[in-house]
């Protein structure tokens, strides 16, 4: 019996040996084969770029991180720190190197320069999108300032530097935006989900008698026109967040490509028919699936539907509960409305 138990534990630990080697060796194909040992961060980077030097998949990338306990925050990665590549334990991983912000010395003062964490994705693609985008859900009421009633001498329409009024309480200090409802979005069974309301221009109050204020247009990106909405500026996100593959198995649709874009390619945003309600959070990755085409079959004439191909990777950045938008972060071939966008298969 003792040595039927013994040769037992042996079989079993050499399973256990067999399926450990092949699970750190999986973890190994993760890594790109020209990955870097080493790579210090330079402005401009975003953590998708960063994470695509070192992994095919960059969404995998909180998989590889090491907790350093002498750095408070290991997410937040800025100018001038080294990424190094190692092994722990068979298992690829990163470690972060802190590096120092450049102190500038004068007679009278020592200054240190406050750094900036690299975002996810490119701020300013982002920044541009939110001020010029925004999304009011299926059955939601609008947090409406006013709307516009008519300009000065009876103008019609008005572009910057034109006063124009507005019925509404609209505060002193809140930075406006004037807005115009756009493209309804629907589901891919046609149900609606919202609309979208395309930035017009901006604008600042100048006085209010009553519930009738006088409003200079500061900037405008189209006419300002009557009935036009104002709304509170939104050009903040949330940038605390991994590129990562979301929780559960999700599928749905790229349903729009705002400001009327037929052709989608790499860092365009696109809306997609999935939401909070979906389990979609910011920094949640997704790749496009396109359709195959319908060929003939040259013998027998049949109508055939060639095998979907990927077409690239989507990452959401701002999600609301029916639908979400996402920025286009990898394309191997043009994308389209109507293409469909799935949890990463890998």
């Amino acid at each position: 019996m003792a040595v039927k138990k013994s040769l037992r534990h042996g079989a079993l630990a050499a399973l256990l040996g067999v399926m450990l080697s092949g699970s750190l060796a999986q973890a190994w194909e993760r890594v790109r084969d020209d990955a870097p040992e080493r790579y210090v961060v330079v402005r401009g980077d975003t953590l998708w770029d960063i994470a695509a030097r070192f992994l095919d998949a960059p969404w995998q990338w909180p998989a590889l991180w090491r907790d350093n306990p002498q750095i408070d925050n290991p997410h937040l990665i800025y100018p001038g720190d080294t990424l190094v590549l190692g092994n722990c334990a068979g298992a690829p991983c990163l470690a972060l190197e802190r590096g120092r912000p450049v102190v500038k010395l004068s007679p009278q003062v020592r200054r240190i320069p406050t750094r900036e964490a690299i975002a996810p994705l490119p701020r300013e693609v982002v920044a541009a999108f939110l001020r010029e985008h925004r999304f009011q859900a299926q059955g939601e009421a609008l947090d409406e300032l006013g709307y516009v009633i008519g300009g000065e001498n009876r103008r019609l329409i008005s572009g910057a530097g034109d006063t124009l009024y507005v019925r509404g309480v609209i505060p002193v200090e809140t930075p406006l935006g004037f807005y115009r409802p756009g493209e309804v979005y629907l589901g891919a069974d046609g149900t609606p989900l919202g609309r979208e309301l395309v930035y017009v221009g901006e604008g600042r109050r100048l006085d209010q008698q009553g519930d009738i204020a006088r409003v200079e247009v500061l900037r405008a990106q189209q006419e300002v026109r009557n009935d036009d909405i104002l709304l509170p500026l939104e050009v903040a996100f949330d940038e605390d967040f991994q590129p990562r593959a979301p929780q559960t198995a999700v599928a749905g649709h790229i349903i729009a490509a705002p400001g009327g874009v037929r052709f989608i390619g790499r860092l365009q945003v696109v809306a997609l028919d999935l939401g909070t309600e979906d389990g979609l959070q910011p920094g949640h990755v997704l790749e496009v699936n396109q359709q195959g085409e319908v060929v003939s079959d040259p013998r027998t004439g049949e109508r055939l539907q060639l095998p979907g191909t990927q077409g690239g990777m989507v990452m959401v950045f701002k999600p609301y509960s029916a639908m979400s938008y996402a920025l286009v972060m990898r394309v191997s071939n043009v994308l389209a409305v109507g293409d469909e966008v799935r949890s990463p298969s890998r």
